[in-house]
């Protein structure tokens, strides 16, 4: 842009002309008279007034243009994406630092120079074409990958956007590329992945660690459990031995020979007709037995594995009876628990998972009611609005107002160090949260307690 003459050196100039033509009318000339001079020289002041003002204006002006023009070069400048600014011929008109220093050439050499020659391969090129020929705004270029040629030879990937610039008047001038490098946004991908991936490691590590916190309470009530139908077969295993030895005699002394009477007499001595009335029921008192030890060592299995992505259909209310069990059988605290349920509260999700939750949610009321006079428990619900809705009353002394908010965090618990992890209900509500339900922590009017767990209903 070139340089306007100083406010100094024009008003000076502008102040000669002013005084050599007032000096005019002291020369006389003939047929006019003095009023028309004073009538020249009052337009003569007009004028220069005016050239004053356009000289400041344009000073204005000029100050304004260039601090715009230093804007412009900052913003470019400052630019981490590249840009290309070319014109109808598809020859680079102007380019940023970004792009210099990507592709290590100086600005004076990129200039005029055709813009295919940036890009590295012949495929890039032909994308660049496409964006040059097109003259639709609507299908211009957007978010291409394309590979430029490096200061040292190698590729560098970018993702191009295209489009149509314009002149003051509004005709097409040329296009103006914008191109961003995908190589660290790649990188910065894989590591959000890696970094993802081992959250949900650790996350799946400390579900399970605390999943065998839980099974290790469990213990003792789980083999008070399994030693009922266990004892119940080993008895009708005895019976069925003392059993097996008398028809064994009762059979050899038929095949040795002996006579009806003998074996008659035999026959009610061994009290063989008692025996077999009472096989029958020994056989299915025996499977029951090793079917409810089966069902238990199942349900074990499922709830100590690993957890997976496995959902299926279940009976809510019965699951919350078997916890509730498994719960008050193995803990020191003799709390009434008071079931209102519906028979039937059909669930679709992962059993073993929800039964974690149920598990952590029953023993954190026997916790919170150690200690009281009374301690008890109310679960209560049932279907509501397409939901299955639990709620878990406790008469213990509450959650503290402070505390409201902060019962779902990881690692916050108000049990003294070495009696909680603070990390089953943060557990349990990720899982209720997965299962598309909600789990939320409450104080009842009456005192105690109320964590109310929602999953959605099985169609």
């Amino acid at each position: 842009m070139s340089a306007l003459n100083s406010p100094s050196e024009s008003e000076d100039h502008l102040h000669e002309r002013h005084e050599s033509l007032a000096a005019a009318q002291f020369c006389p000339i003939d047929g006019v008279g003095e009023s028309a001079w004073i009538d020249v020289i009052r337009k003569m002041d007009e004028v220069y007034s005016n050239l004053l003002q356009y000289q400041v204006a344009l000073e204005e002006k000029n100050a304004e243009l260039e601090e715009t023009q230093q804007f412009v070069l900052s913003v470019l400048t400052s630019m981490s994406d590249v840009l290309i600014v070319c014109d109808l011929y598809g020859n680079v008109v102007e380019v940023n630092r970004a792009l210099v220093n990507l592709v290590g050439r100086d600005e004076n050499e990129l200039r005029g120079r055709p813009v295919l020659d940036l890009f590295a391969d012949e495929c890039s090129r032909d994308k660049a074409r496409t964006a040059l020929a097109s003259r639709d705004p609507q299908l211009q270029v957007r978010d291409c990958e394309a590979q430029l040629g490096g200061a040292g030879g190698e590729t560098i990937p970018v993702a191009m956007n295209c489009a149509p610039r314009y002149d003051q008047r509004g005709h097409e001038a040329g296009f103006v590329m914008v191109g961003r490098p995908v190589g660290e946004l790649r990188r910065a991908y894989r590591e959000l992945h890696d970094t993802h991936e081992a959250l949900k490691r650790a996350q799946q590590q400390l579900v399970h660690s605390e999943k065998m916190v839980s099974l290790g309470r469990l213990v003792a009530g789980v083999a008070h459990e399994l030693n009922n139908p266990i004892s119940f077969v080993l008895g009708n295993i005895h019976a069925l031995q003392r059993y097996s030895q008398r028809l064994k005699s009762y059979l050899d002394t038929i095949h040795s020979g002996a006579g009806l009477a003998q074996c008659e007499e035999l026959r009610g001595e061994l009290r063989i007709d008692r025996i077999l009335t009472d096989l029958d029921s020994l056989i299915d008192g025996t499977v029951e037995g090793a079917e409810r030890t089966r069902d238990i060592v199942e349900g074990l299995k499922r709830f100590s594995a690993k957890d997976q992505d496995e959902s299926s259909r279940f009976n809510l209310a019965e699951l919350i009876a078997k916890a509730v069990h498994w719960v008050t059988s193995s803990s020191s605290t003799q709390c009434q628990v008071r079931c209102a349920l519906p028979d039937d509260i059909p669930v679709l999700g992962n059993p073993g998972q929800i039964q974690q939750v149920v598990i952590n949610l029953v023993q954190n009321a026997l916790d919170a009611t150690r200690g009281r006079e009374a301690p008890a428990l109310g679960i209560s619900g049932g279907a509501v609005n397409g939901q299955a809705e639990i709620a878990f009353r406790d008469n213990g002394p509450g959650i503290e107002a402070q505390y409201l908010n902060r019962v779902f965090d990881p690692f916050f618990t108000t049990k003294p160090v070495g009696k909680g992890t603070g990390l089953g209900l943060s557990i349990s509500y990720g899982i209720v949260d997965r299962h598309g339900g909600q789990l939320t922590a409450d104080n009842h009017p009456d005192g105690g307690a109320v964590f109310t767990l929602r999953l959605p209903l099985a169609a």
